[in-house]
């Protein structure tokens, strides 16, 4: 069936609404403040074999990762087990996923009894069990420590739950009704995209719907070729590091090595480090999404995501690697931290042909800090907060201040509902002057904001980069202020503390986040 290009474009935004307004169910209906405040969510639609067609404006890291999770879902669950009303949960990063707190739910959906589609939205979980509250355990060393592994399972019958199974899961993750609030938030919003797919099916038809699935792909296809055809033949090196190996050893390298040929282009990683002792490794899923991000970016920002964009690209890993360390490695924190290198390895190898097109370094790291604390009837609530920094200068311009860039796209939490939430006091949130790299253009400047404990006993664990290894400069331009964060004890002594580090602080305690700054552009 040909479908007309005015057609094809009236189905094209009708599916990103659906995504949309999936997130916004989301927003409106979560329990935790992860999700309702922050935005730590994403949606996505696929055609029935599992290919990306439509996704919300949500992170771009759960974006790429959503590529390729129906279909490695099916995989392991044919399509033949499938029924109306059904919704499964996976959080496995071996079922086209990336960590444990990010917990997909999967919908079917049918024409009578013809599969033709999925609606997916990923959450994550501010805790899925595992050694420490909020599910990161800087000393991890497997996949276990990480929190409860849920592989493909039927959580919701004729869109009721399953009471046992949801019983099953609730009674392994720390604030089990605030997680079983997430639940029906992600459940509610997959089946407000069955419903908005079944209004196009019965104005359309479900052959006319399935044969402009493929035509987005095609053109998308298309147009990821030509953009791919705009670069200059050739083999092209970068490489970015991580600040550690969670174990106290040397920054670890991320490689990349951009064969351009063509119309098609080659990733190939094989060159980085070996799967690393702590929660840092991660996913092919992963490498992916930041090859897609990166090229899309660069060259192909009009382009409908979708599963087409991938045909031209090809994304190599190497098994027993910081890329693709295996089921049993702890990957916690790879999600997040080691996805922004892989993003700044290919950018850095693509600075020969694209300079003019880039920022230079910027806060690729989530800056993640996460403080649980033990409510009177025991339970635990637990505050996860990433932080922004300032944007890398480009050649036209300074960077911004105070901004998340790349793969991240979550907001901060407002001071007021953490206050209220949590058993903590934001004492100030202010930019962090100075803190951007000096050059033609000036590095945006990070942040600093300071949390003081209300009560004793606080559970703190952080998760960040760039304190060793800082944002870098381009064409002359010079680094941004490194990540820093300082625990400032009710007595005034002060420690700085690790990247990865899980601790025990009491009341009257601060803690100070000061961001990086982003690197400069252009000799100062």
């Amino acid at each position: 069936m040909q479908i007309d290009p005015v057609s094809l474009e009236v189905i094209r935004n009708a599916l990103t609404a659906i995504a949309e307004e999936m997130s916004m169910v989301v927003m409106r209906a979560a329990r935790s403040p992860l999700l309702r405040e922050a935005g730590d969510h994403s949606s996505a639609v696929t055609d029935r074999n599992g290919f990306l067609v439509a996704q919300g404006q949500d992170v771009p890291v759960h974006l790429g990762v959503l590529s390729f999770t129906v279909r490695e879902f099916l995989k392991v669950t044919p399509a033949e087990k499938l029924r109306p009303g059904d919704v499964w949960i996976v959080n496995t990063p071996e079922v086209g996923g990336n960590h444990l707190p990010d917990v997909k739910l999967i919908r079917p959906v049918f024409a009578g009894d013809v599969l033709y589609a999925f609606s997916i939205s990923l959450a994550h979980w501010a805790d899925v069990g595992g050694a420490m509250p909020g599910s990161y355990f800087a000393d991890a060393r497997d996949a276990w420590q990480e929190g409860l592994r849920i592989p493909p399972v039927r959580l919701f019958v004729n869109d009721e739950p399953d009471e046992e199974k949801l019983g099953f899961i609730l009674a392994n993750v720390r604030g089990p009704d605030e997680r079983r609030g997430d639940i029906l938030a992600q459940a509610a919003a997959t089946r407000v995209a069955a419903r908005r797919l079944e209004e196009l099916n019965r104005q359309y038809g479900v052959d006319f719907l399935l044969a402009a699935f493929e035509a987005i792909h095609d053109r998308a296809e298309r147009q990821m070729r030509e953009a791919i055809r705009a670069i200059p033949d050739g083999v092209y090196e970068g490489v970015d590091h991580m600040d550690d190996d969670c174990a106290g050893g040397p920054p670890a390298p991320v490689r990349v090595r951009v064969t351009i040929s063509g119309d098609e282009a080659t990733f190939d990683f094989t060159e980085s480090a070996d799967a690393v002792p702590g929660p840092l490794n991660t996913t092919p899923f992963i490498a992916g999404a930041a090859v897609f991000y990166v090229m899309r970016a660069l060259y192909g920002q009009d382009i409908q995501p979708s599963a087409g964009c991938y045909r031209p690209l090809k994304v190599i890993t190497r098994p027993g690697s910081i890329l693709d360390a295996g089921g049993t490695a702890p990957v916690v924190g790879g999600n997040h931290e080691t996805c922004q290198r892989v993003a700044d390895a290919v950018f850095q190898a693509l600075i020969p042909v694209a300079l003019d097109r880039m920022s230079a370094g910027g806060p690729t790291t989530a800056g993640l800090l996460i403080f649980a604390a033990r409510r009177e009837d025991g339970a635990w609530s637990t505050f996860y907060e990433v932080h922004s920094g300032g944007e890398g200068a480009r050649i036209d311009r300074d960077g911004m201040a105070a901004t998340r860039v790349h793969l991240a796209n979550v907001m901060n939490t407002p001071a007021e509902v953490i206050e209220m939430e949590y058993p903590i006091t934001v004492e100030f949130q202010q930019i962090r002057r100075g803190s951007g790299g000096a050059g033609a253009h000036r590095g945006g400047d990070g942040v600093r904001r300071a949390y003081r404990m209300r009560v004793d006993d606080v559970s703190l664990t952080t998760m960040f980069e760039r304190a060793v290894v800082p944002p870098y400069g381009l064409a002359g331009g010079e680094p941004g202020a490194p990540f820093r964060v300082t625990h400032i004890r009710a007595d005034g002594t002060t420690a700085v503390l690790g990247g990865k580090q899980n601790i025990r602080i009491n009341a009257g305690d601060v803690v100070l986040a000061e961001t990086c700054g982003g690197g400069g552009y252009g000799a100062p």
